[in-house]
């Protein structure tokens, strides 16, 4: 994701840092001067040179359709224009990528009438927003696309013009291309625009590209054409007029005038570029496009651009992909029927309540109270086989079985079905989500602003009590692929409980190879399905071999942007809102570092309060699995080191706050360096890792978690003699079998 790939020069090797020379040493007449200065040079042409959007461009030719949704959700996330309408290099047919827009979202903040900031999020090809659409009739001296840009984001390119780094004299794929972006407000005075504006911008003269010119000019709220001096007989004039008495909205920008803003009728206005500062004619056309849109215009959705006959629509026409979308809208289909917060008890009964039942129970087998062991073990045992039994008595929903169904089908259907059904189950809880997230965010603002008063009343008592409802109401309504995922692991552990025929292990091996990531602990009920978990990992062996595994741990962002993988990015207040937060982070935090080769910690671009925590966690995490616990000073130690992360961690706090991305910034082109670092790094230590194989893995994922539940690390000694004391007794009970009933007893002696 770094911008600045798109402003790589690319010429021939030989030219480069080359400097042409055309002199001798002799002395020179006032003739030769002329001759030297002002007459062609034919060998210093740019012919040899690729323009930048001509790389850009061919990429995109010559991808397939997920490589182009791949790249066009990474132009996205640079805040670079996207193309739009692609002219075909031999055929001119015209396609609309709408395929590649599909995994795009856009956020922004306006200000209501109450002068409150409200934040919306969306799927951007359902977005409806107005549409301002540039083109130019003939070839003009100004700069379209530059002056685009100084509407949009004066401190970035976000459509490519000829003054870029890159730009050549030549560009051969780019005629006829109509690109789009959008502005998104940051809810600030500052804003240019107080609502999220859509831009287009059709490359060439749009003389020569009828079909864009007509569908854009239709759907467009406003039109923005860039003029030289026309003729009367000229054939463009004839366009001009026509557009020029209709009612839409159109703002000339003259390139041989020089006059200031003016409205020469109604919706109808012109500005003059000649020998004028780019800024000032950029304030006014803002204005006058405020003027244009602050009456209610017509709207612009993307995906609207599909029913126009005369283009074609990417790999949406294809059979493989209509039959994705058409599985995934029966799926969905299925759940308007019910409440949102219902909506996994009711598909997903088998990760339900009794999943959460039979967790608890588990947890409490492997931690025993009392004095009678062996009868409170085995009424455990009972309660669960019970729980197990209920489980499997469930029925599998027509909702899983039509997802099972369908990735059992063709190879080809299985790459896009799930991304449509990621696609339309974000669309589905986009709403009601966004409508959470704002409920809680004002309800956490208030209890942190009590907590600073160190209030202890009842309204705070309250309001806690309230910001962990919405917390499950959020868990409740958050709902992707891992958590049929999920579902499918449970019918499976159910099945194996009661010794029935288990399915459905190819399924995910195979979707784990296509880079679709398995979860190894339930996030809801802080819980690993070992069973499920070993087998998956036991079908991927057979599939691939005994192969050598690296395990690197790290927030998702991260890994997604060093590796291209596919992870959830999590919303984690949810998490934090709970009762029993602290134990199940302990928890969490010891088996990621635990299973890990190597864990990555990112500071940055996760909430300042919430990492502090987290941080601490994982530090004592790391401690719990340090072999030598007995130094008498470890007590003394570790306050030291808790108070430097402390400061630490309150001075990144500042940083932090004072680094708030607005919506159109693009990102960091520094992080991009510094991760690819870090990946050389990381893999540099993972080839020369031993690391563990598949086989080995599944063993430790088994063993760690065991060892979770018998709270082998979780074990908080407050001072070296409880330290000997334990170290007595593991030595005295070693000899029983299995590290639990070694613990059991030592909980239980005094």
């Amino acid at each position: 994701m770094d911008y600045r790939a798109r402003y790589i020069t690319v010429r021939d090797p030989s030219e480069q840092d080359q400097i042409q020379q055309r002199h001798d040493d002799s002395s020179q007449s006032e003739c030769d001067i002329f001759e030297e200065m002002f007459l062609s040079d034919e060998g210093t042409s740019q012919s040899g040179q690729i323009h930048s959007m001509d790389v850009q461009m061919a990429v995109f030719h010559c991808a397939d359709g997920f490589l182009k949704q791949l790249m066009v959700t990474k132009l996205s996330q640079c805040q670079f224009a996207l193309p739009l309408l692609v002219p075909h290099p031999f055929t001119r047919q015209i396609e609309f990528p709408l395929w590649t827009f599909r995994q795009i979202n856009k956020s922004w903040k306006i200000r209501n009438t109450n002068n409150e900031t409200i934040s919306q999020t969306q799927p951007i090809y359902k977005a409806e927003t107005p549409m301002v659409f540039f083109f130019r009739f003939g070839s003009v001296s100004s700069s379209k696309s530059q002056l685009m840009n100084s509407l949009i984001n004066e401190k970035h390119n976000t459509f490519f013009h000829r003054n870029c780094p890159g730009s050549s004299r030549t560009r051969v794929l780019m005629d006829g291309v109509v690109e789009i972006a959008w502005f998104c407000p940051s809810g600030t005075n500052d804003d240019k625009f107080t609502d999220c504006i859509a831009f287009c911008n059709l490359h060439g003269d749009a003389g020569d590209h009828e079909k864009q010119l007509r569908i854009l000019t239709e759907m467009s709220s406003v039109n923005v054409v860039l003029l030289p001096q026309l003729q009367k007989n000229d054939r463009n004039m004839i366009k001009f007029q026509e557009l020029y008495k209709d009612s839409k909205p159109l703002i000339c920008l003259l390139t041989e005038n020089a006059s200031t803003l003016i409205e020469t009728r109604k919706g109808k206005y012109k500005i003059g570029l000649k020998d004028r500062n780019q800024s000032d004619v950029a304030e006014e056309l803002r204005r006058a496009i405020n003027a244009c849109v602050s009456e209610p215009p017509s709207t612009f959705r993307l995906e609207d651009v599909s029913k126009h006959s005369d283009i074609s629509v990417d790999v949406e026409d294809d059979d493989d992909c209509r039959r994705g979308k058409k599985t995934a809208k029966e799926m969905i289909s299925l759940l308007v029927k019910k409440n949102l917060a219902e909506t996994k008890e009711s598909f997903l009964p088998h990760q339900g309540k009794l999943w959460h039942q039979w967790s608890q129970k588990n947890k409490e087998l492997h931690r025993p109270q009392g004095d009678d062991l062996e009868n409170e073990i085995s009424r455990k045992q009972t309660e669960i086989k019970k729980i197990r039994e209920q489980q499997h008595e469930s029925d599998i929903s027509e909702f899983v079985q039509l997802f099972i169904k369908e990735m059992n089908s063709d190879a080809a259907n299985k790459m896009f079905f799930p991304k449509w059904l990621s696609n339309v189950l974000d669309e589905h809880t986009s709403g009601d989500l966004s409508a959470l997230h704002h409920r809680y965010n004002e309800k956490w603002s208030t209890v942190l602003q009590l907590n600073k008063k160190h209030d202890k009343s009842e309204q705070l008592k309250a309001e806690q009590t309230e910001l962990e409802k919405i917390s499950e109401e959020l868990q409740n309504a958050t709902f992707g692929l891992e958590h049929i995922m999920r579902e499918i692991g449970q019918i499976y552990e159910s099945c194996s409980s009661v010794n029935k025929n288990k399915k459905d292990l190819h399924l995910a091996a195979e979707m784990m190879i296509s880079g679709f990531p398995l979860e190894l602990m339930d996030g809801d009920a802080a819980h690993v399905p070992v069973i499920w978990i070993s087998a998956v990992l036991d079908q991927l062996t057979q599939m691939l071999g005994d192969q050598r595994v690296f395990v690197l741990s790290g927030k998702s962002t991260m890994l997604n942007a060093m590796f291209g993988l596919q992870f959830a990015r999590s919303f984690h207040a949810a998490e934090l809102a709970g009762r029993s937060t602290r134990h199940h982070d302990n928890e969490l935090a010891t088996f990621v570092v635990g299973l890990a080769n190597l864990t990555l910690i990112n500071i940055f671009g996760e909430n300042p309060s919430e990492m502090q925590d987290i941080l601490q966690i994982v530090v004592q995490a790391f401690m719990r699995m340090k072999k030598n616990v007995s130094d008498v000073t470890a007590g003394e130690k570790n306050m030291e080191g808790r108070r430097r992360l402390q400061e630490a961690l309150d001075e990144m706090t500042k940083l932090a706050a004072k680094e708030e991305v607005p919506p159109m910034a693009p990102p960091n082109p520094n992080y991009c360096e510094n991760i690819q670092d870090l990946k050389k790094t990381i893999m540099t230590h993972a080839e020369t890792s031993h690391g563990k194989t598949l086989k080995d893995l599944k063993v430790r994922i088994k063993d760690l978690w065991e060892a979770l539940l018998n709270e082998r690390f979780v074990f908080s000694f407050r001072n070296s003699l409880e330290i000997s004391a334990y170290r007595k007794l593991e030595t005295k009970y070693s000899k029983w079998s299995g590290v639990s009933q070694c613990l059991w007893k030592l909980r239980n002696t005094n």
